[in-house]
């Protein structure tokens, strides 16, 4: 029996498309584990965080300032965000995107990855990066504004979507980060997504 050549060589060389959506609590590593994992898998990084972040920064407010408006402008603020999610997941293939809403609005992902982190050693991590978006003066301030934040955003999503973002059973790997480095959580993804 003959084979074809050709053919048979463009088999091989056919790209598998990957899709990864990163979510968590706040503190718990998804920017930079994202941004880590796209490089070592040589995948494009987006970040809705970012998006808010700059938001924010074009208004002149805390990232919790953000939160609160975006609770009584009827989700104007959330849906900008939203789109661009959802216009990457329709529009781009081979990226890693972090965000709250990131596996919801991208469903074709083909892993979607919850990292999570104690209240505590959140407060601590997002104090230490001296995040310019966040104003708290000290730990518990710190704490405090980080539930403040979640509730928010909890309301938000389900008020619009009827989707909790913490939900951790709508996610394929769940790793808690509080006690480990970033180099684990890279790691542990890597041989998850490798098998």
């Amino acid at each position: 029996m003959l084979v074809n050549i050709k053919n048979y060589i463009n088999i091989l060389h056919v790209k598998h498309i990957m899709i990864i959506t990163v979510s968590g609590k706040a503190g718990s590593g998804k920017s930079t584990v994202s941004k880590t994992l796209a490089k070592k898998l040589g995948l494009k990084h987006y970040s809705s965080g970012d998006f808010m972040r700059r938001m924010a920064k074009e208004k002149g407010i805390t990232l919790a300032e953000l939160s609160k408006k975006a609770e009584q402008d009827n989700g104007a603020i959330d849906k900008e965000i939203d789109e661009r999610q959802k216009e990457l997941g329709k529009k781009e293939d081979d990226f890693v995107i972090d965000g709250r809403l990131s596996a919801f609005f991208i469903p074709n992902a083909d892993f979607k990855i919850f990292l999570d982190v104690e209240l505590d050693e959140s407060a601590k991590r997002i104090a230490g990066d001296k995040r310019a978006t966040e104003n708290a003066k000290n730990l518990e301030e710190m704490k405090e504004e980080i539930k403040n934040r979640e509730a928010s955003e909890v309301k938000r999503y389900k008020q619009y979507y009827g989707f909790d973002c913490y939900d951790k059973s709508y996610y394929d790997i769940l790793i808690d980060t509080t006690e480990l480095t970033q180099e684990q959580v890279i790691e542990k993804i890597l041989k998850l997504v490798n098998r």
